[in-house]
């Protein structure tokens, strides 16, 4: 039993009172959605290479993970001083750590560092993360597999 139009109150029906609210709702959640978008924009990439750092023009003091590979001949230590370049092939970015780096790291090998940069275009970095490639083995592993006779490098040749 519905009643006639004309006796029905003036005003939006349950169906479009539905609508409404949903549209409402998912204008809501794309503004949420585009604030946490641009406010992460820059945080969204893993790191930054560094011809990446030398584009930005990232401001020192600035947290960043710069990544790229540790060019040969340039890791110099002094206790727990380190200091390598970190390289994309294209720039060079000179980097300071103080404290124990990675069993993985080495030179020619993939590095991420967290830190910031510094005024000199230096970077100082206050955690080293060394890369490997998906063939990687963990030191005991190879070590076990080498007594045993069985160490095959390089994908068992």
């Amino acid at each position: 039993m519905s009643m006639p139009a004309a006796i029905r109150k003036k005003g939006w029906s349950r169906k479009q009172k539905r609508l409404a609210v949903i549209a409402g709702l998912a204008m809501v959640v794309a503004l949420a959605a585009t604030l946490v978008l641009v406010a992460l924009r820059d945080q969204i990439v893993f790191f930054y290479s560094p011809s990446d750092v030398i584009a930005r023009d990232v401001a020192p003091g600035h947290p960043i993970r710069l990544g790229g590979m540790v060019k040969d001949g340039t890791w110099t230590r002094n206790g727990q001083d380190n200091t390598f370049t970190v390289t994309d092939g294209g720039h060079d970015i000179v980097a300071h750590y103080t404290g124990i780096l990675p069993d993985l790291f080495r030179e020619g090998q993939g590095v991420v560092a967290e830190g910031s940069m510094t005024p000199e275009g230096g970077f100082i970095a206050t955690n080293v993360l060394a890369k490997h490639d998906e063939n990687y083995i963990p030191k005991e592993v190879v070590e076990a597999l080498k007594a045993q006779g069985e160490w095959r490098p390089e994908g068992g040749q």
